[in-house]
């Protein structure tokens, strides 16, 4: 059973938002802040290990400050370190953002790569964060696997994987080109306040009498 038997992909994404605008989702704030490539890619870093509403929070402090590689670069990693708390490693984090700005300068002459094998290339971008950039920012068919969309698309039924990385897969396999770039949001936002990891609102999700519940206990 999957929640495809009775709503399309189309359907789907649009009761996702729909429910998760209602309930103020914490990354449709977090996107206020989100307004170039260069702030994706560094929104991105930041998001790893870290609540969305901390990185929300970061992103609009940081971003009131830099806007550029350049301007990164010019902050010490002490300043930087401050600029970021609390958010995850944030000390480590510190450090590959200024690894990440120089290598946007000295490559790329300041500017964000547009393709996934580039963006892969760049200190603290890996798989994931490489896709959110594509797909948000560039509009790219790319589908970015984190633990919201791995977890729902097997809650769904949409798919039987265990890894991100055959999820993505799979995704790929079964999602209208023309949404891919959609998914990732979609996802996030109903993962943050609907379909949580722990205690899903499932008497209030609007997919819940198609939904397989795969892995949800009583």
């Amino acid at each position: 059973m999957s929640v495809l038997n009775r709503f399309t992909w189309e359907e789907l994404l649009e009761a996702m938002e729909r429910e998760a605008r209602k309930r103020h989702a914490p990354v449709y704030e977090f996107k206020k802040h989100i307004t170039t490539p260069f702030h994706s890619l560094v929104a991105v870093l930041l998001s790893s290990r870290t609540k969305d509403e901390t990185t929300a929070a970061v992103t609009k402090r940081l971003f009131q400050r830099v806007s550029s590689p350049e301007e990164l670069l010019a902050l010490s990693e002490e300043e930087l370190a401050e600029l970021i708390y609390p958010v995850g490693f944030y000390r480590v984090k510190a450090r590959k953002l200024r690894e990440l700005a120089r290598a946007l300068i000295e490559r790329h002459a300041g500017e964000v790569p547009r393709t996934f094998r580039e963006l892969v290339k760049l200190p603290g971008i890996g798989r994931k964060s490489a896709n959110v950039v594509l797909s948000h920012m560039f509009n790219e068919p790319a589908i970015a696997v984190d633990t919201h969309v791995h977890r729902i698309s097997n809650r769904l039924g949409i798919v039987s994987t265990s890894k991100p990385e055959e999820t993505e897969r799979e995704l790929h396999r079964i999602v209208p080109e023309e949404l891919k770039s959609k998914l990732n949001r979609a996802f996030v936002a109903f993962g943050q306040v609907v379909c949580k990891p722990v205690r899903p609102l499932c008497d209030a999700c609007p997919l819940a009498e198609a939904c397989p519940k795969v892995g949800v206990k009583a």
